[in-house]
């Protein structure tokens, strides 16, 4: 019950950073704010401040700014309507929601770094049969301090160097056993395995399982700043990489896109392991919906940008009629997509197994 509460105030929260942005951009634009809505469907609570109706609705995964004469039915050429700005205003508006997603994700990259990150150490749990390490006679419980003469003290630096080594090649290993230094010189082996761009590619291994062995690494306040720069431009380029190796076809939707149930078990997890990696799931969370939220799909803010230009080019905005079915295009595949995702997460983790089988009782 608790992982479901902090699940639900985790995604409020992020829902909430996207459509403030939005509202404080409108409010510098004098563009009057008509709603504030948390959720969608039947309200819980609403209250009106001024001009705004502020509203927590019963349908937690999304929410809305609605904005004075922001469609072109209901525009009537007051100068505080969405429709009365300058097409670089409207856009001001539209990115800002994005952006301060952006902005929470770097910070919660930053505190990551500054407050301390569990990485794995180098202890081994287990040596498996029939790769270099085995034959060599690495056992359980060994220490990795160094490999090719350079010292180690996380899985991830062993795991960068071994991946690069070639079929038949040998790695200087210096291991630690009961306050002993032994080094064995192991023949590495090829493993096809996935990367993060969803590309299949052949790397080293050895045939090592590391132990449950955590360190908590800890940068200073500058550099805790670049790596989490350096963390939110990545993790971008990764996210668009995997996008459009989707719509390629190189990769398939179901092995990449998660929906509300993986997102709570996810949550239930960092949860589990702490602060930072709470943190760290936030950022993730805050930058996906940037991403999603800037593609050009109809209803999305990458499509309104994508209306903007268009409007730009050829001096006026689409008729009313044309924007509307395209909206409804658009918003049909949006929904196609939901139960899509939905259906992957049920199976995935196995609760459509559970419900086919509750069924045929």
């Amino acid at each position: 019950m608790i992982s479901f509460l902090i699940f639900i105030f985790i995604v409020g929260i992020v829902i909430i950073i996207h459509e403030f942005g939005h509202f404080i951009m409108a409010k510098k634009n004098k563009v009057k704010v008509e709603k504030f809505s948390i959720g969608f469907g039947p309200k819980i609570f609403s209250k009106k401040i001024k001009d705004t109706e502020y509203v927590l609705a019963a349908i937690p995964f999304g929410g809305y700014v609605k904005l004075a004469g922001d469609s072109l039915l209901e525009y009537t050429g007051k100068v505080d309507e969405y429709f009365s700005k300058s097409c670089l205003e409207r856009a001001q508006i539209i990115v800002s929601g994005p952006l301060l997603n952006y902005l929470a994700a770097f910070i919660c990259f930053w505190l990551v770094f500054y407050i301390g990150y569990p990485m794995m150490g180098t202890k081994i749990a287990e040596v498996i049969p029939g790769y270099g390490a085995s034959q060599v006679g690495i056992l359980p419980q060994d220490k990795i301090v160094a490999i090719d003469g350079k010292t180690v003290q996380y899985w991830e630096q062993l795991q960068q160097e071994v991946y690069t080594k070639k079929e038949g090649q040998t790695v200087e290993l210096k291991v630690l056993r009961q306050g002993q230094i032994h080094t064995f010189n192991v023949i590495v082996k090829e493993k096809e395995m996935m990367d993060r761009w969803g590309n299949k590619k052949r790397v080293g291994i050895i045939g090592i399982i590391p132990a449950e062995e955590i360190k908590f690494v800890k940068h200073s306040l500058t550099s805790s700043f670049i790596r989490g720069t350096k963390m939110t431009i990545d993790l971008t380029i990764i996210i668009y990489g995997v996008v459009l190796r989707i719509i390629s076809g190189k990769i398939s939707l179901r092995e990449s896109i998660t929906g509300p149930l993986g997102m709570f078990y996810l949550t239930k997890e960092a949860t589990r392991l702490g602060l930072a990696v709470l943190l760290h799931l936030v950022a993730v969370l805050n930058i996906s919906l940037a991403v999603f939220n800037l593609l050009p799909l109809p209803v999305l803010d990458g499509f309104h940008l994508f209306l903007l230009g268009i409007e730009k080019a050829r001096g006026k905005p689409l008729s009313y009629k044309i924007e509307m079915i395209v909206n409804q295009i658009g918003f049909a595949f949006i929904i196609m997509l939901a139960i899509v995702v939905f259906y992957n997460d049920l199976v995935r983790f196995g609760i459509w197994e559970k419900i086919t089988q509750l069924l045929r009782r």
